[in-house]
């Protein structure tokens, strides 16, 4: 059995409300949005060659390291945090994270990654039962470097059979083979995850 986390839960206010337009869209347009060519969608956000370092925090001070600032603020023995997301077009939104900073889930060991959903699940399972979803964005789209996995009420009439894979634990779920990302849900005692796509956010409520 992995060791359970530390987690720590927080109201304080995110730091990326400047969210580009394909993020805060509904799910049909942002839909849309991945019939764009790879090049389209690296306008919208690329956080990959982040210079951020936590050694220089001056380096902290650009606009995709705000998670990263919030990270800094954690006790340095929490594994796993989790903040509120304040966007007013995200009200219902929550966001887990890991204390340790990583900027996407490749990063993570399996078992580092674990944590990470077991954490998210069960603040989900907190908030909205069976009815929870989480949601990690490709990292084209995503605003911020630090890795983060949205929490919150799954919408039924997105679900597909579209690059699914069905899973049984949290230590099951793959990580990402590229710089897609996947939303996940409980289905039927079983956890549905669909990979391979950009803006999965949208698949929660706001």
């Amino acid at each position: 059995m992995l060791p359970q986390p530390t987690i720590s839960s927080t109201m304080r206010p995110l730091e990326y409300n400047g969210t580009p337009a394909g993020i805060l869209m509904n799910h049909s347009i942002a839909r849309a949005f991945l019939g764009l060519p790879l090049a389209g969608l690296a306008l919208l956000a690329d956080v990959r060659n982040c210079g951020c370092d936590t050694s220089r925090p001056e380096s902290l001070e650009a606009r995709e390291c705000g998670l990263c600032r919030e990270a800094e603020k954690q006790p340095a023995g929490i594994g796993i945090f989790f903040l509120k997301d304040i966007n007013p077009r995200k009200a219902n939104r929550w966001l887990a994270l890991p204390r340790a900073h990583k900027h996407n889930l490749l990063e993570m060991t399996r078992e580092e990654r674990t944590a990470l959903w077991e954490a998210a699940i069960a603040k989900g399972k907190e908030l909205w039962g069976d009815g929870w979803g989480l949601a990690f964005n490709g990292n084209l789209v995503r605003t911020q470097c630090h890795a983060h996995l949205h929490i919150g009420k799954f919408l039924p009439a997105v679900e597909n059979d579209r690059n699914l894979r069905v899973v049984k634990l949290a230590a099951d779920i793959p990580a990402p083979e590229d710089d897609s990302g996947m939303w996940v849900h409980p289905v039927d005692g079983k956890l549905h995850v669909h990979l391979g796509e950009q803006i999965c956010e949208t698949t929660l409520l706001r």
